[in-house]
């Protein structure tokens, strides 16, 4: 299938019709388990925990638009990081991006800390701080780019170079570009995770976590933990995720182009301290994403003059819902110090550049002049309101 453009592998993954009666979509397979015919011999499926047709549809899909050897899905993003991050071990430690998913950093900093994973925080963006932190027992380096919120940009095959270098495994959060405008595995990675929640999925109206390893012998552990530890997705989820893949291009498409246009008016605005956003020719780190990344994505973070002004323009807008997650064919507003980074310690938040001023817009499928025009009046309502 390789052959074809992206946009006709999202549609056709090769695991895409029913073998069984041609159906247009792999069905929902709504069961437990399998009759086994030879009791000493089980089939391809015994348990659904382990495998299941409508899961492995989806898992096929993604490993083959990352150009990986093995997919997995599970039952959300954390699932997914967590369970990959369970193919270390106590005393094992890893170099991290210091701006990473919230949820990532508490997972990291609260239960694999007690369970003896050793973790050391850095900016990423800095590939001589990144190698400064490697010690012996390091295992791995995992990245998230563009990061999250602040949308930070690291040099992927920068990382994946100097995990070569030290036999490390190289990792990364794909979320926020997905396979569409990033392949990291090309670069030279070996593990790519998703809260497929997000773009993959497209709709909020699901939660689900996909991996994708580079080669096979990663997979294998990856699959063990998966099989023993039981955060899979379920068949409903995986029909979801799967409907949601065909239409991720066009949906990206549009959403990065009105996104695009919306920062644009955004570095404009009076009440806007700062915008970040990686198709800004000033946003730093502009040129290695380009080079990276068939586009710049739908998300967009700007820090407002103060707390004041963040909050009233997110009680004031109309169109987008102000909520956690994004990706959605709506757009969505997100406070992240007090929703995706609000384990964070607030020393910390502020260290990152994730200020009380700070707000986070996933561009949606909305026509882009109402959006400006509802952030327009929002702004000068929040202005208002906060006037002596």
């Amino acid at each position: 299938m390789n052959e074809h453009d992206f946009q006709t592998r999202l549609i056709h993954s090769g695991l895409d019709r029913d073998p069984l009666t041609g159906a247009s979509a792999i069905p929902i397979y709504q069961v437990s388990t399998y009759h086994q015919p030879d009791p000493e011999h089980l089939g391809r499926y015994d348990y659904a925990r382990s495998d299941n047709p409508t899961r492995e549809a989806l898992e096929h899909a993604i490993a083959g638009l990352e150009g990986g050897a093995r997919g997995f899905a599970f039952a959300s993003g954390m699932a997914a990081i967590s369970s990959v991050l369970m193919i270390f071990q106590a005393g094992d430690h890893l170099v991290v991006g210091e701006d990473i998913y919230g949820g990532t950093y508490r997972i990291l900093s609260t239960v694999f800390q007690r369970w003896g994973l050793k973790t050391t925080f850095v900016d990423s963006t800095n590939l001589a701080q990144v190698r400064a932190a490697i010690t012996p027992e390091t295992k791995a380096i995992f990245v998230e780019t563009p990061s999250n919120p602040t949308l930070k940009i690291t040099d992927l095959a920068g990382i994946a170079a100097m995990a070569k270098e030290h036999h490390l495994l190289a990792i990364t959060d794909n979320t926020f570009m997905t396979p569409f405008l990033q392949r990291p595995l090309e670069l030279g990675f070996d593990i790519v995770v998703h809260s497929a929640t997000k773009f993959i999925g497209g709709h909020s109206d699901l939660i689900a976590g996909l991996a994708v390893a580079r080669d096979a012998e990663i997979g294998r552990r990856i699959r063990h933990v998966q099989n023993a530890f039981g955060a899979i997705l379920g068949p409903q989820d995986s029909f979801l995720t799967l409907r949601g893949l065909k239409t991720l291009g066009v949906r990206l498409e549009r959403q990065q182009q009105s996104a695009a246009g919306i920062a644009r008016w955004l570095s404009a605005q009076p009440e806007v301290k700062t915008v970040y956003y990686p198709g800004l020719n000033d946003h730093p780190g502009h040129a290695v994403h380009r080079r990276q990344a068939d586009g710049d994505g739908a998300v967009i973070s700007f820090e407002l003059h103060s707390r004041e002004l963040a909050v009233g323009l997110m009680k004031n807008v109309r169109i987008p819902l102000v909520a956690v997650s994004l990706g959605g064919v709506e757009s969505i507003l997100s406070y992240p110090a007090t929703m995706s980074h609000a384990a964070m310690p607030a020393a910390e938040r502020e260290r990152r550049g994730i200020t009380s001023g700070l707000v986070r817009l996933s561009v949606g499928l909305e026509a882009p002049a109402d959006l400006t025009a509802d952030l327009d009046q929002a702004l000068t309502a929040a202005g208002k309101e906060g006037a002596p």
